[in-house]
């Protein structure tokens, strides 16, 4: 579901978490437009994954190192420790089992970064009171047709964390590509973590 960088304002908030020449995962790397722009701003050795044959396909056009597959059905041909970031960029609340996907992008990677759009930013909450499922930037689908199946809070995602084992390392909120710092669950649209084992 990747959009190109200049309208992901999560790229730049993952780059800065990436050190130069690291190994990374990106887990439904769409057409691969995260690798590319991180291979870009800091030299990074990227594989993705993806399950859309025309997403695939975009992959191999744009030079990206991409293997079709199902994220969920597990990570098994990779080892341990494979990969020194593994990503799921906007991709979480479209994932089945969260605590699965998690637990392998922790076990194939020494760190993970995730980034989902915040369903109680206070945008969506006033559409959900008006009676409504909210549509937004970062959640542009109507409630028929959407791939989102677990969307979450940002305080969801911590006690998520905190109850899986899991240790936030970091934490950016953003908004209309800006750093939120007041009250990020009210008013932050997107949220961006890394986290490792705890």
């Amino acid at each position: 579901m990747n959009t190109p960088a200049i309208q992901r304002a999560d790229f730049a908030a993952i780059a800065n978490w990436i050190k130069p020449g690291a190994r990374v995962l990106d887990l439904g790397c769409g057409d691969g437009t995260l690798l590319r722009y991180l291979a870009g701003q800091r030299d990074t050795i990227g594989y993705g994954v993806e399950i859309d044959d025309a997403r695939v396909l975009a992959c191999v056009t744009n030079g990206v190192n991409v293997i079709q597959g199902d994220m969920e059905r597990g990570l098994s041909g990779f080892a341990d420790d494979s990969f020194d970031y593994v990503i799921l960029s906007q991709t979480l609340q479209a994932v089945r089992s969260s605590e699965h996907v998690v637990r392998e992008m922790l076990r194939v990677g020494r760190q993970g970064i995730v980034t989902f759009p915040n369903f109680g930013y206070w945008r969506n909450r006033l559409q959900v009171l008006a009676g409504n499922m909210p549509i937004s930037n970062n959640l542009p689908f109507a409630w028929f047709d959407t791939p989102n199946i677990h969307l979450c809070t940002i305080t969801d995602f911590e006690s998520f964390c905190h109850g899986h084992g899991v240790r936030i390392l970091e934490r950016i909120v953003i908004t209309n590509g800006k750093a939120v710092t007041l009250a990020p669950n009210l008013f932050g649209a997107l949220a961006v973590f890394r986290f490792e084992h705890a």
